[in-house]
Order: C-alpha cells, then sequence, then structure tokens
C-alpha cells in the first residue's frame, strides 16, 4: 500500500510549513487497555501494533521527518519472562506483516538500544529489515528496543573518552555536536514534541540528552485507542505553541 504524499492529501487545520520534523512517542497504556476488558495484558500489546501502524502512515502522509517509538526499554527486561517472550514473538511478526509496506513508502528503520540483547532470530529480523530499507529517504522511522537513556549517554561517554585516550580527540573540542555525534540518533534532528500516552507524566528514561527543548504532550489516550486524529490534533497543538530555546520573545 502506497501513502499519499504530503501535498497529495493536506491535513485540514495542520501548517505544512511548520511541521514537527521528529516525533517521539512512549506507547504506554496496553496493559491498561487489556485490564479493562478482562484481557490477557498480551492482548494489549497485539491491538497496540494497530496503534503503531496508524502512527507510522500518517507521520508518512504528513511529510514528518523522523518517527521514534519505544517500544521495550532497558527495564523492561524484569517483566515476566513469558510477557518477554510474547513481546519478541508480536515484534517478529509486526516485521513480517509490515516490512513490504515500510519500504514501499520509502521509509527508513533504525533500531536504538542495546540491539544484542534482544533473541538472535529478532536481531537476524531486525538486521534484515535495517539492511532492506537502508537507501530510503522519506522518513526515518527509529524503534527503541532495549533502550534507555541513560545507557545510551553511558555508551557516548565510552566512545567519547576512548578517542580521547587514543589521542584522537581533545577534550576541549568535546562539544555539544561531537556528543549528538556519538548517540544513537547521530545525524537527526532532536525531537520537536514528545508524546506520552496513557496520562502519565514521565519520561521513562526516553532520549534524555535529545529531549532539551522539546514540547511534551500527555493525552490520556490509552494506546491502543490511539489513532490518526489524536495524533492531527496533538499537532495542531504543538503549532499553536511559540518554541523560544531560552531566548526571548521579539516584540
Amino acid at each position: 500500500m502506497k501513502f499519499n504524499r504530503p501535498e497529495d492529501s493536506p491535513v485540514e487545520g495542520i501548517d505544512s510549513g511548520n511541521l514537527p520534523k521528529h516525533i517521539a512517542v512512549i506507547m504506554d497504556g496496553n496493559g491498561r487497555w487489556a485490564k479493562k476488558r478482562l484481557l490477557n495484558r498480551v492482548k494489549g500489546h497485539e491491538k497496540g501494533m494497530d496503534a503503531v501502524r496508524t502512527v507510522v502512515r500518517t507521520c508518512r502522509e504528513i511529510g514528518v521527518s523522523v518517527l521514534s517509538l519505544y517500544a521495550f526499554s532497558t527495564e523492561n527486561w524484569r517483566r515476566p519472562k513469558a510477557e518477554i517472550s510474547a513481546l519478541m514473538t508480536i515484534l517478529h511478526r509486526f516485521i513480517e506483516s509490515e516490512r513490504d509496506e515500510i519500504h514501499g513508502n520509502n521509509i527508513r528503520v533504525n533500531i536504538i538500544g542495546q540491539k544484542e540483547r534482544l533473541p538472535e532470530d529478532v536481531q537476524r529480523k531486525l538486521n534484515d529489515f535495517i539492511d532492506l530499507t537502508r537507501d530510503n529517504d522519506a522518513m526515518i522511522l527509529n524503534i527503541a528496543l532495549s533502550y534507555g537513556g541513560r545507557a545510551e549517554i553511558t555508551d557516548m561517554v565510552k566512545e567519547i573518552a576512548g578517542l580521547a585516550v587514543r589521542g584522537r580527540i581533545n577534550p576541549d573540542d568535546i562539544s555539544d555536536d561531537v556528543i549528538a555525534d556519538h548517540l544513537y540518533t547521530r545525524r537527526q534532528p532532536d525531537p520537536d514534541m514528545l508524546i506520552r500516552t496513557s496520562g502519565e507524566t514521565r519520561i521513562s528514561n526516553f532520549l534524555l540528552w535529545q529531549i532539551a527543548y522539546t514540547e511534551l504532550f500527555f493525552p490520556e489516550t490509552l494506546w491502543p485507542d490511539f489513532g490518526r486524529n489524536d495524533l492531527i490534533e496533538l499537532i495542531k497543538a504543538y503549532q499553536k505553541r511559540k518554541r523560544r530555546f531560552g531566548k526571548v520573545k521579539e516584540e
């Protein structure tokens, strides 16, 4: 299925000249969605895949450059083994079902996090997915798997420290740009918007360096119920905000 290009289907009320370049999403509420319906938590995760599909399509259609989805955190490894196994199965199934559509719509898949901790069969599937979409350039889809913001910063510090020890960088030359170039999101813009569904108002260790000036949104909607209109309304709200980045508003 080919998505419409932004110019083919402008969304009423959205300023196409003021789109967020990068949207980050903490997909929260799958378990509560299932509990409300007296279902197993895994059913909530399965239903959440529909919301993933919708948000990816919507971002591609309206012209967002980068979409980052927080799928599995470093802390999630503490969950029951049965739930982790089910999540890996759902991830495997998602890759199988969505790879052709994502590739066909010129989306590049990027994994951020400690991918080496994932099961080997999942790693192989992900590597194939990454290789398939490597040259796509319409949108980047970051999938955060076994991801933690503190772990990312720790990895960055180790990498730059190693360069300094080997004499390849002078510590006095370390800048914000140098740090950004050693994060998992290197050469990507920082998020303009961060959305956490379910009404929780925590960042939960997601993109800690990158969200210094990000606009935050905490809709009450549980992730499996989050749809196209929900995303569009949040983008409209984003476009009404005044982003000063620490500067004084010019009169």
